[in-house]
């Protein structure tokens, strides 16, 4: 590392490390599954305090940049998950266009009444009979997305896990019940992982994550899915282009 840190600067010397660190992994000098500096080295380079270095690579760690084995030490993370909101897209899709295998885990799928909520954002009646899909999105096998997806029963009988298991669920709706997904509009916010998402997703619960919320409708304008998402924040990241 070239750069030094600047003793007399206003920037926090935590802070420092943390751009330094982060300019090496994308000026590719460090590459996805490197190791980085042990804490000692760092120290010891920069003559600066553990708790500084801690900090930083904590930061780091939070952002996904970085990951640590116990007992191994700390490497760079593999690159985010891309995705644009400038058009629809299918999870399934982005992965296999970007070489990666998606597979998903039906966790459960039952009828349950719609509660007030629910019943608002696919426009039925409170207490109507919905489909509850909750499914694990995963890419090589290494789980994405924690996703619930809620449709209105009267509108997908028979749907079951062995369908789910062999085709996706918008190719099902089109194949089988003729029920064409024209148009989404999606709701992304800020969350930390609890403790029912990290069991599942296999991360630390407490670390970042968005939330994406997404109504689809079909091409009459009536919705047909309520989707919530909790979308790991250390694997994913989403942009917009504008013109």
């Amino acid at each position: 590392m070239e750069k030094k840190i600047n003793n007399e600067s206003v920037i926090p010397l935590y802070y420092q490390l943390k751009e330094i660190i982060k300019e090496n992994i994308e000026n590719g000098d460090w590459l996805p599954g490197d190791k980085i500096p042990s804490e000692y080295q760092l120290i010891s380079e920069y003559n600066i305090s553990r708790n500084t270095v801690k900090k930083a690579l904590d930061d780091l760690v939070q952002d996904g940049m970085l990951n640590r084995i116990q007992g191994k030490g700390t490497f760079v993370s593999k690159p985010k998950l891309e995705q644009s909101l400038t058009g629809f897209y299918s999870f399934s899709k982005v992965l296999r266009d970007k070489g990666m295998n998606p597979k998903d885990i039906i966790i459960s799928l039952e009828s349950k009444q719609a509660n007030s909520r629910i019943a608002r954002k696919l426009q039925i009646e409170e207490n109507s009979e919905v489909i509850e899909l909750r499914r694990l999105r995963c890419a090589n096998e290494e789980p994405i997305i924690l996703e619930t997806s809620y449709l209105p029963k009267e509108k997908v009988i028979n749907l079951t896990k062995e369908k789910l298991e062999k085709n996706s669920l918008y190719d099902i709706l089109e194949l089988e019940y003729g029920l064409i997904v024209t148009k989404a509009k999606e709701i992304f916010e800020p969350v930390l992982i609890g403790n029912f998402e990290s069991q599942h997703l296999n991360v630390n619960e407490g670390l970042p994550a968005l939330l994406l919320e997404r109504i689809a409708y079909e091409a009459n304008g009536l919705p047909i899915e309520f989707c919530s998402s909790i979308v790991r924040g250390d694997r994913c990241r989403f942009y917009t282009e504008l013109i």
